[in-house]
Formats: structure tokens, C-alpha cells, sequence
């Protein structure tokens, strides 16, 4: 839980530890995998499955909004070769307005 919360504190200092074990219970077994516990921003289908079930299903936020803040948190972590999902997945939440949902 710790590398999570200091990922995510990376890209926002005030970040809480609450809502970051949120995202992390709700991601569970997918996160034991390296390969599920990353986001590839090269991948069209993996950004729609995002899109879909994190922004849409989750969040209740679908269409330009969704695919937006997606697209903005790839190029806010563009630097970063290995996109951990919790933080892609918090920082998503934080563009939409959203943390307080989870």
C-alpha cells in the first residue's frame, strides 16, 4: 500500500491515503499481475476499457469527459514508463472530480 500511496504522491502531494486504498481494494486480485497493475497508454483497447468500466461504470462519468481526462492523465504521466493503475486510476478520479465518490 505504501508504493501506491508514494506513486500517487508524485503527481499530487495532498493525496489521501484513504482514497488511495479505495482504488486499491477496488482493483483487488488484478494488481497482483505486473502486467494488470499497469496502464498502457499505447494500447486503444485498454484505454477503452477504462474509459468504459473505471470512468463509466465506477464513476458514472462516460463520453468526451471521460475520454478526456483519460487522454490528460496519459500525457501527465508520459514520463513515466511503467503507469501504475492505481495512480492512473486516482488521478483519473481527481480530473473528473470524482475522489470524492469512491
Amino acid at each position: 500500500m505504501t508504493d501506491y500511496a508514494a506513486d500517487v504522491k508524485k503527481y499530487d502531494s495532498g493525496a489521501s491515503d484513504e482514497t488511495i486504498s479505495k482504488i486499491v481494494k477496488h482493483l483487488g486480485i488484478a494488481l497482483r499481475s505486473r502486467d494488470a497493475s499497469l496502464v498502457s497508454c499505447s494500447d486503444p483497447s485498454e484505454l477503452a476499457r477504462v474509459v468504459e468500466k473505471w470512468c463509466g461504470k465506477k464513476l458514472g462519468v462516460t463520453g468526451d469527459a471521460a475520454e478526456n481526462a483519460v487522454a490528460e492523465v496519459c500525457e501527465m504521466m508520459k514520463g513515466d514508463n511503467s503507469k501504475a493503475r492505481v495512480t492512473f486510476y486516482y488521478l483519473v478520479a481527481k480530473k473528473l472530480g470524482k475522489l470524492g465518490d469512491l
